[in-house]
């Protein structure tokens, strides 16, 4: 699902980043709902709530968290739970763009100004990826998250 926000993006670059886990639900641009989990744009970057058949939950946020210190960790693993993220040079990316609008399990937000200013997300069996594209700096920040053991 492609979506066209109207509000200009918090974070700027790859470093005003942050990880959290935990933290309660932020204010959302656009949510798109699938069966135990919700994929959530963030003017800040994202937040994604999963919710297991028992019903716990885990909130994973990464964004322009105020009070935080930046920090993206590039590995996290922990009891059926696994976070990893890269930051590497962005290149055109509207071929991925396009990919991930036409997927009924991603939610791609482009925020105004420039077409690659984007975050999406992506559910798949696993858990979900997520790209964060920074054109301003040359920077694409993509994260992946597994749920359970792999």
């Amino acid at each position: 699902m492609l979506v066209h926000l109207d509000t200009p993006y918090a974070d700027t670059t790859a470093g005003d980043l942050s990880f959290a886990l935990g933290l309660p639900e932020l204010p959302a641009l656009h949510v798109l709902r699938l069966p135990g989990l919700e994929l959530r744009l963030l003017g800040a970057s994202h937040q994604v709530v999963w919710t297991a058949a028992g019903g716990a939950r885990c909130v994973e946020t990464v964004a322009c968290l105020p009070g935080r210190e930046p920090h993206l960790p590039s590995t996290l693993d922990s009891a059926g739970y696994r976070f990893e993220s890269t930051v590497e040079e962005i290149d055109a990316a509207s071929a991925l763009w396009a990919e991930l609008a036409a997927d009924p399990q991603a939610l791609v937000g482009v925020f105004p100004g420039d077409p690659n200013a984007v975050t999406a997300l992506r559910a798949d069996p696993q858990g979900w990826r997520t790209w964060h594209a920074y054109p301003q700096t040359g920077e694409l920040v993509t994260t992946r998250t597994w749920l359970g053991d792999r």
